[in-house]
Order: structure tokens, then sequence, then C-alpha cells
């Protein structure tokens, strides 16, 4: 029989979970299962429940999610909270039914509290009202969370299973979306700036004060992270955690305003315009900025520095771009 694990990466073609596949790809011994969603709608039950019983994974990282910047957030928000509460509850349940010991759940920073204190502690989760422009993603990113601690009360010592859920800054790199309204905020920048600069325009809007502050991880050092969680010792993770408050941030340590980013980007770009804010535009959540204080406690730090990364992601850009044309 083999010893060597099967491993099932959820939303493998998004950036998140791309990264997964290429940290796991550096380990030996490692089986790893994809499916496109052409090849598996993971909003319907019937055909998840199918794929678990037919391939068994050993593990699942469920990186699958609908994403999106405030303006998709705003716009779509019906297909925000049905499409992402489907995908966690039909991959959990199923993983559950089917044998699946050791899950990772990735969730995201907008779970907390729009005032919440900063850095954001995890235990701040559920202590005050969400951020109106994303609520419907963060409600069902919290109940991803309260669905592996439930699975966990319920059947952790009867079955066995391990369910955790990590919790990412804002993410950004290799295989972003670069939409020009439904994405990020690094992305849409990058793009904004690359048209810019390739048609003269002699200066380049944002959305907003640019007084927000951020903080931005590249998505490589995510997927460490995920794996770092993923395989730590039970008894090490349980140490850090609690059965109702099991979630674990993963963040860089340091955040800038919109304009110190806005401006950096544009440096990597080699936009020469000027920069203006359009405040009749939302600037969205205040700060965010992670505590990954236990993370870091751990074993794990990010490695990537934001110029180092933003200066990859453009490249990525470019390399896209040319691949579209």
């Amino acid at each position: 029989m083999s010893t060597i694990p099967k491993i099932y990466v959820a939303g493998h073609r998004g950036m998140v979970g791309s990264a997964i596949v290429r940290a796991l790809q550096q380990q030996s011994n490692t089986h790893i299962l994809t499916h496109t969603h052409a090849e598996l709608d993971l909003t319907n039950q019937a055909a998840v429940r199918t794929f678990f019983e037919t391939e068994k994974p050993d593990q699942v990282y469920l990186a699958a999610a609908k994403v999106g910047g405030i303006l998709a957030n705003n716009n779509y928000p019906a297909e925000f909270i049905y499409e992402n509460l489907m995908i966690e509850a039909n991959i959990i349940d199923s993983a559950f039914r089917t044998g699946v010991k050791k899950l990772l759940f990735l969730g995201s920073s907008c779970i907390y509290p729009r005032l919440a204190a900063q850095p954001m502690r995890e235990d701040s989760l559920l202590t005050g009202t969400l951020e109106p422009t994303n609520e419907p993603y963060a409600i069902a990113k919290i109940a991803g969370i309260k669905l592996c601690e439930s699975y966990n009360r319920q059947y952790g010592e009867s079955h066995g299973i391990d369910y955790r859920s990590v919790m990412p800054t804002n993410l950004y790199g290799p295989g972003d979306n670069y939409h020009p309204e439904n994405s990020h905020v690094i992305p849409a920048l990058i793009r904004r700036f690359h048209e810019a600069k390739i048609s003269h325009q002699p200066s380049v809007s944002i959305w907003g004060s640019g007084t927000p502050k951020r903080e931005f991880l590249y998505v490589d050092d995510m997927a460490t992270a995920c794996l770092h969680v993923m395989n730590l010792d039970k008894a090490e993770y349980l140490q850090f955690t609690q059965p109702m408050l099991s979630h674990i941030n993963v963040g860089y340590g340091d955040d800038i305003t919109i304009r110190e980013l806005a401006e950096t980007i544009s440096k990597t770009v080699g936009y020469k315009g000027t920069i203006t804010y359009d405040e009749s535009k939302p600037d969205g959540t205040p700060r965010k900025l992670m505590d990954s204080s236990r993370i870091n406690a751990l074993g794990w730090q990010a490695k990537v520095d934001l110029e180092s990364g933003l200066a990859m992601a453009y490249k990525d850009f470019l390399q896209a771009e040319t691949l579209r044309k």
C-alpha cells in the first residue's frame, strides 16, 4: 500500500492555490490532486461528494473561493456569500464523510470588525461590526472557520479529524487577477499604472483618500505558511489555539498607506506622471494590520519584502499580458 499522501488542492488555478501547488511540488513523494471548475463545480453538493468518494484524498487545502475587490464585493454580494458558503460547506462535509483527517481552510483578514484594535488579534473575531463593503464575503469566511471548529468539536476525538484555518492578510503575486474593475488593489494599480505608462497618460486617479493602511503578503510566503500550519504537530497547534478560537493569522508584520503603495507601484512600473485621489469613492476599512505573533511563535516568518514582491508581481503581469495577446 502506498504511503505517498494524496493531497487535494481546491482552487489550484487561483493565486493562492497555485502557490500552494508550487510549494507542494518542492516536496518529494507527494501526489497532488486538482480539478478545474469545468471538471468539478464546487458549489454542487452531489458532484463534490462523488469526487471525494472516488478520489479519497488524505489531505485538503481549501483555497477555492469567489474573490474580488471593493467594487466586485459591492456589485455582487449575493454571489459572494452564496458561492463561498456552498464551496466550503460542500468540501468540509464531504471531506469528513469520506475519511479525510487533515484539512486547511483559507479565510481572509476581512473576518475582523471594521474598527478592530490594531494589530488585529485572532480573539477580535465576532467582537464588532464588519466592514459593510465586504460583509457577505466576510460572513462566508467566518462560517468556514466555524465549520472546521464544529466538525473538530463533534468528531475530532471519535473520528480523528484535525481541520485547521489560516487567515491571510492581503495577498499579491503570480497568478493574481488583473481585471480592470474586479481585482484587488495591487493588481488593479499595476494594470492602471502600466496602461497609463504605455499610453502616456499625464495622471492616474486612485479611489479614496489614500490614507487607509494595508498590509500585503507575497503569495508564495502564504503558501509556505499553509504547509507549515498543516504539518504542525497537533499538540503544538492546540497549544496556541482553542476549540472555538482555532484560526491563525498570517501576515507580513507591517503595513503602508494606499498612497505609499500607489507611489511604490508607480515606481516599480516606471510610470512618470502624477497621482490623484478621488475622495468621492469609498476608502473601505481604515486599517487592517494582522497580529501574526501566533504563527511567528509557531516557527514561520514572511521572507519577501514589498518592493521585491511587487517587482515579481509586475513581471508576472507582463507575462500574462504577453500570453493574452
